[in-house]
């Protein structure tokens, strides 16, 4: 009976002691993480329309907030400036909202280099990262709440 009890307080304590909920940590801040993989410009627009109803949901209330759009294959092309059928929106975005980044492949930049035979052309608000997948599970590890439109 001993064993059994000392069994589930320990389960007990390692679950409280854990985020119980994603998007959330200890220092409070609320963390958005958000997919861009498909290459419709209908993606493109709700994920734009996601974060910044997050971000003025959370403004409204106070709250301090952390949102990265992440894009890899097609969704790449959310950020290439002769390719994106929105860039002013995401200029605006970029500077209106000062806990927004975007994040660009650099395997999927990779892959368009070869087929065009030069590098795509990414918008000046967006930083190159190592690759989307890989980037998304960082941002999930870090307590972030990853969601895809």
């Amino acid at each position: 009976m001993k064993r059994r009890e000392l069994i589930l307080g320990s389960l007990f304590l390692s679950l409280a002691s854990t985020k119980l909920y994603a998007g959330q940590s200890d220092d409070g801040i609320k963390r958005l993480a958000i997919q861009i993989s498909d290459g419709e410009t209908a993606t493109f627009t709700k994920a734009l329309n996601v974060a910044a109803n997050f971000a003025r949901g959370m403004s409204n209330k106070g709250e301090i907030f952390e949102i990265e759009i992440v894009a890899f294959n097609a969704g790449i092309n959310i950020l290439r400036t002769d390719k994106s059928p929105v860039n002013d929106r995401i200029k605006s975005m970029s500077e209106s909202i000062p806990d927004l980044t975007f994040s660009a492949c650099n395997n999927t930049i990779k892959g368009i280099t070869r087929k065009e035979g030069k590098a795509p052309l990414i918008s000046e608000y967006a930083r190159v990262v190592p690759g989307g997948v890989g980037r998304l599970m960082t941002l999930d590890n870090q307590g972030f709440f990853v969601v895809r439109p």
